[in-house]
């Protein structure tokens, strides 16, 4: 913004009358900030490493794509347009939308495909219209935003239950959360009045494949058995968010279902094109009647503005690529990084023995591309890194549970043996001068800050699900 631009835009502000609803919401904005919880648009250094966001396969800035996906650009003038100007009901459907929908089912191996403008709008629009009243949603308590969003415009009747717990006992909750001890197994059988066990009234069970801020996988194919076990009239339908698996999991990326061999089992699935495909959008797959039921009655849908050409064609240019078999070396690459940055955060903590509640880590290989750093000191520990030149994020309550905090560790394909040994030097820095502060205080007879002290240490139990 300009000088001149500043000036209007300050002269324009002073103008308008006196707004007493931007004073609440400046209140609301003060006590967040106290909180420690104000969020804020942020612009990331062009020189930074990234250890942050959802690219896990460096798709996004691949040479070999853009430089496919300008070609497919170039080479089909006539069916270039910047956006559809409708909605795919009106003018916005394409034979491109429809092929590309009908290819990636095909490669999931599913019956169809129906595509998204991303994968919260495609939550929303399947969560909100498929459960009719009466039915009960069953999620997984760590579910996304999007599903939650979705359950509330939906008719049904929702429970959570404890996560990726099946079967058993679970007793481990987290201080000033409520208590979710319920697991899967007791839910369904607690919950089946007579319409559940008829099969009148159909139970939905909505999980994540992979979970974004522990990147522990779902215990699938026991939760698959478990809904099959106890709603023997085949009335339990499992969705299973693939966001956060879509591109490298399982055979050329097609996902944790595909990997299982749960296709058949599996009533619907969510892949999402925007973190390890290096694009955007989502498209749900699921049956052909239901893609029709979605077309009529799904809102996020039915009412936007379809996708344009130039993201449908960069979405069918990945898919070319994960289906062509090039994207092999970028993932082992991505599971060499992961295991190589495990082993040196592993050295860390056996050479220095940090108190939990400062740092620490699963001892259990990572099973994705993120691992979490629990620390009581996560804005520290991350702040720290960002000025050594390694961009993650600490990540705090209320978006993971209190006594939780953790810095979102995310690796890529692209990252280097260089670049996870530079991050790992800057962890074991940032550890020794807090271990060395830590004495001096305690030396002088000082406690150790409250925010470390209040870190609820993640159970043995816990720890081995990560």
């Amino acid at each position: 913004m300009s000088q001149m631009d500043g000036l209007i835009s300050t002269a324009l502000m002073m103008a308008l009358p006196k707004n007493c609803l931007d004073d609440t919401f400046k209140s609301f904005l003060v006590r967040r900030k106290h909180q420690g919880r104000l969020r804020r648009l942020t612009l990331q250094d062009p020189g930074v490493v990234d250890f942050s966001s959802n690219g896990y396969l460096s798709l996004s800035t691949n040479l070999d794509i853009k430089a496919a996906y300008i070609s497919h650009l170039q080479s089909s003038s006539d069916e270039f347009a910047l956006g559809s100007c409708g909605s795919r009901l009106l003018d916005g459907n394409t034979l491109l939308a429809e092929k590309l929908e009908s290819d990636i089912a095909a490669f999931h191996c599913a019956p169809a495909g129906l595509l998204f403008n991303s994968g919260f709008e495609a939550n929303t629009g399947l969560f909100s219209c498929a459960p009719q009243p009466g039915d009960y949603v069953v999620y997984d308590e760590l579910i996304h935003a999007s599903v939650h969003d979705g359950m509330k415009l939906s008719r049904a009747r929702t429970i959570p239950f404890a996560h990726n717990c099946v079967h058993g006992v679970h007793t481990q909750v987290a201080p000033g959360s409520r208590p979710l001890e319920t697991v899967l197994d007791d839910l369904l059988q607690g919950k089946s009045g007579q319409e559940v066990r008829s099969g009148q009234r159909n139970v939905f069970v909505a999980v994540e494949s992979v979970y974004s801020m522990d990147g522990d996988a779902a215990p699938l194919k026991k939760i698959v058995e478990c809904v099959e076990r106890r709603l023997p009239r085949a009335n339990g339908y499992i969705i299973v968010d693939e966001a956060h698996s879509t591109g490298w999991m399982g055979d050329r990326g097609r996902g944790l279902v595909c990997q299982l061999g749960l296709e058949r089992r599996v009533w619907a699935r969510v892949h999402t094109f925007g973190k390890a495909m290096g694009c955007a959008g989502a498209i749900v797959l699921c049956t052909p009647t239901t893609r029709s039921y979605m077309i009529n009655y799904a809102r996020s849908l039915i009412y936007t503005t379809a996708m344009g050409y130039p993201m449908l064609t960069a979405i069918q240019t990945v898919y070319g690529y994960l289906i062509s078999g090039q994207a092999a070396r970028l993932h082992a690459n991505l599971l060499s990084r992961m295991q190589e940055t495990h082993s040196l955060l592993l050295s860390i903590c056996e050479k220095h023995h940090p108190p939990p509640q400062l740092f620490t880590i699963s001892t259990s290989p990572p099973e994705s591309p993120i691992i979490p750093l629990f620390s009581g000191q996560s804005r520290s520990l991350a702040r720290y890194c960002q000025q050594k030149g390694y961009m993650v994020r600490p990540i705090v309550a209320p978006t993971v549970p209190k006594g939780t905090d953790r810095v979102r560790l995310c690796l890529h394909a692209a990252n280097t043996v260089a670049e996870v040994r530079g991050l790992c030097t800057a962890i074991e820095e940032w550890l020794e001068r807090q271990l060395a502060r830590d004495s001096s205080s305690s030396s002088n007879g000082l406690q150790i800050p409250s925010s470390a002290a209040d870190l609820r240490v993640p159970s043995l139990a816990e720890i081995s699900k990560l």
